[in-house]
């Protein structure tokens, strides 16, 4: 610009009110512009962000979809493993009972196969004595009142071997205990009191638990194993 256009340029300021405002007015419309150039820059980089945190909350909600598929997913399985313990524990309850009511009948059956090797061997053992050993065997049954034997009222029974002058009470079970040895211990007491006579005491089993071996050596009661020897001596 000339020097001579800047002093026209600057009376004109001076001298004329409307150019004055125009120019003031001017000047203010490029700040104004300026500022709305800034602004809308400053909403184009809000839009960005907005953009970018819109994605980033897709992103979110996806994988939160994702978790919750998954979430259900091993719900159904603990709900599924759920139902096969329940079913399993109700398979164990029925082998229980079957193998309760195995052991009940194996039981039973055992006492039975007991009940009937004693009756056998018994019938066996009369047989042989009777025979080879020219004794006599009986059955002496006797109503203990007195609860003796037991300790309460009760029958007392057991085989007894007459050979000469001497008599032998026998007790065959399939197994002796230290409680058997001791019943047939006051059952010979019981036979002495009410026969007169004091008997020799045997008892014979295929198995003699050692505290039964024991009471019967302190007792003086001979025992007949699966050997079929005595112990602790003695022979019928």
């Amino acid at each position: 610009m000339s020097t001579k256009l800047k002093e026209e340029f600057l009376k004109l300021l001076e001298e004329d009110r409307e150019f004055r405002y125009t120019v003031a007015g001017l000047i203010g419309l490029g700040e104004i512009l300026k500022a709305i150039r800034d602004l809308q820059g400053q909403v184009l980089e809000n839009i960005a962000a907005t953009r970018k945190l819109q994605g980033q909350m897709a992103a979110l909600q996806e994988q939160v979809a994702e978790h919750g598929e998954a979430i259900r997913s091993l719900q159904e399985q603990v709900l599924e493993n759920s139902k096969a313990i329940r079913a399993l524990q109700e398979q164990m309850v029925e082998h229980s009972k079957r193998i309760e009511g195995l052991t009940r009948t194996v039981q039973a059956l055992g006492a039975r196969w007991g009940f009937i090797a004693e009756d056998a061997f018994r019938e066996g053992m009369r047989g042989i004595i009777e025979e080879f050993f020219g004794g006599r065997v009986e059955r002496w049954i006797y109503e203990d009142e007195e609860g003796f034997v037991f300790g309460h009222p009760s029958v007392v029974e057991v085989d007894v071997v007459v050979r000469d002058r001497e008599h032998v009470l026998v007790e065959v079970k399939s197994s002796l205990s230290r409680a058997d040895i001791y019943e047939l211990w006051r059952k010979g007491q019981l036979y002495e009191r009410v026969r007169g006579v004091k008997p020799r005491l045997v008892a014979v089993s295929p198995y003699v638990d050692e505290r039964g071996r024991r009471e019967a050596e302190r007792l003086g009661i001979e025992v007949y194993t699966s050997t079929m020897e005595p112990y602790p001596s003695g022979v019928l």
